[in-house]
């Protein structure tokens, strides 16, 4: 990525269109909207890209600081991240390998990443790398004591999609500062940075 310019920024900060870009219209990202652990079991069955887009809208609306970052290379948006308080996924804090978390579950100074989009053509350019650092700074702003991963160890599974990272991976997290501090299962970990130290 020598001579581009990358470029953070909170999505309350973006034009709608540029989160539209970055979302797409092919893939899970066109029809989550970063909802999935947001809704109970019944909501998600009917979910679409009609009924989460708005929710995602709205959030942005509603919630300060705004639920995740948006990354620009040379002006064009080609990434998110999701980082809020992990107290706003209701979904998430049922899962065993966030119930592993050394963190207690209602502490809403812990903060999570839930998912990462970067746009195909994209890939494999630091973007993930960057919308973390982003986060990072998104969450310590907002207040954070600490933030949350829950990434994929590649190293542990015989083959990974791109469809699976979404999660991020261990070694993303490692080279933003993360720690292990809890491992569920043999391909998932709990990633932790402590932003009081």
């Amino acid at each position: 990525m020598t001579n581009a310019s990358l470029e953070i920024l909170s999505i309350a900060d973006a034009p709608w269109h540029d989160v539209q870009t970055v979302f797409g219209t092919r893939g899970d990202p066109s029809s989550c909207w970063c909802q999935y652990f947001k809704m109970d079991n019944a909501e998600w069955k009917t979910a679409s890209r009609a009924t989460c887009e708005p929710r995602l809208k709205q959030q942005v609306k509603d919630l300060d600081p705004a639920p995740g970052v948006l990354a620009y290379l040379d002006g064009e948006p080609v990434g998110w991240c999701a980082v809020e308080p992990r107290t706003s996924y209701s979904r998430l804090n049922r899962m065993t390998v966030v119930k592993s978390s050394p963190e207690e579950p209602d502490d809403d100074s812990v903060w999570a990443v839930t998912c990462f989009v970067v746009r195909v053509g994209f890939r494999k350019r630091g973007i993930g790398r960057a919308l973390l650092g982003g986060a990072i700074d998104h969450a310590r702003r907002g207040g954070a004591r600490v933030i949350e991963g829950y990434p994929v160890d590649p190293a542990e599974r015989e083959k990974v999609s791109s469809a699976e990272l979404y999660h991020g991976s261990v070694s993303l997290f490692a080279a933003n500062g993360f720690r292990e501090v809890a491992r569920p299962s043999p391909d998932r970990a709990v990633m932790q940075l402590d932003l009081t130290e």
